[in-house]
């Protein structure tokens, strides 16, 4: 079998003495209590075997999907138009019954304050803490669905686009979640903030989190994947989550510099999270 292209790169985890973190996002910034520890990894390169992934094995997909959204920085035309957009596109590609909008991010690798961006999430990490995703799925249906009939299973997703030309400066490595323990990590408390605290292990009696992410420990079994020079037309379907924990529990990935790609084009990519529900 011919072995895929790699390119090697440090990705930052968790340190193994941190049982617990916390962090605060403000516009365009973002500061955390946890310790982190580098680790040297081989990346591979996903295009020749893209076929092969899919979300219930490894956790992520490639899949092509174009959108009709012009400017993918208007929030008018996001809230719009792509929202609805990529609800119905995950429905199709899960073969859900509901889906529900959880918000859109946009990032960008250079300047993000001042487009209303974040910058790339240059940490491995989940969206959402394992321990989280089956009361959070729960309590947004009884919210915002109570006439639905009851579900059997919920899947949380991140429909990932990046739309500045590649090759891209920062793109995302994905992890088979395969090779992730869902119990060898820990929960990171968020909180949105205007500004970042002077002292982030202070007092937070007054702010009121708003969820859990979920950063690994390092393995060196971890099999990390990514799919270089992505296009508009392309989207990375990632699981977040699932209450089915016979299938693929989420992948955890993070933005890495590309060392193949020095001098790439600064990125700038939306993700878009879903709840979806099969009845």
């Amino acid at each position: 079998m011919t072995e895929e292209p790699v390119v090697r790169a440090e990705l930052a985890y968790l340190d193994r003495g941190t049982t617990a973190g916390r962090q605060f996002i403000a516009p365009g910034a973002r500061v955390a209590t946890e310790v982190v520890e580098r680790h040297p990894v081989r990346i591979r390169d996903g295009r020749p075997v893209r076929d092969s992934f899919s979300l219930d094995v490894q956790g992520f997909a490639l899949v092509d999907h174009r959108s009709a959204v012009i400017d993918l920085t208007d929030p008018a035309e996001l809230d719009a138009g792509y929202v609805p957009e990529v609800c119905r596109f995950v429905q199709e590609q899960l073969g859900a019954d509901q889906v529900l909008s959880r918000g859109w991010e946009l990032r960008r690798s250079v300047a993000p304050a001042e487009h209303g961006a974040q910058p790339p999430a240059a940490g491995v990490h989940v969206d959402y803490a394992p321990d989280h995703v089956a009361g959070m799925v729960a309590r947004a249906h009884a919210r915002h669905l109570p006439d639905a009939p009851a579900y059997r299973r919920a899947v949380v997703t991140s429909t990932w686009r990046v739309f500045s030309p590649p090759p891209q400066d920062w793109p995302l490595a994905l992890c088979d979640a395969r090779t992730v323990p869902a119990d060898d990590g820990a929960p990171i408390t968020t909180w949105f903030v205007d500004e970042l605290p002077a002292d982030p292990s202070g007092p937070v009696d007054h702010l009121r989190p708003v969820g859990s992410s979920w950063k690994p420990y390092h393995r060196p079994e971890h099999a990390w994947w990514y799919f270089p020079a992505m296009t508009r037309d392309e989207v990375l379907l990632i699981k977040l989550g699932d209450t089915d924990r016979g299938a693929a529990w989420a992948a955890p990935h993070t933005a890495f510099p590309d060392p193949a790609g020095a001098g790439g084009v600064p990125r700038h990519s939306i993700e878009f999270r879903t709840f979806a529900y099969f009845c």
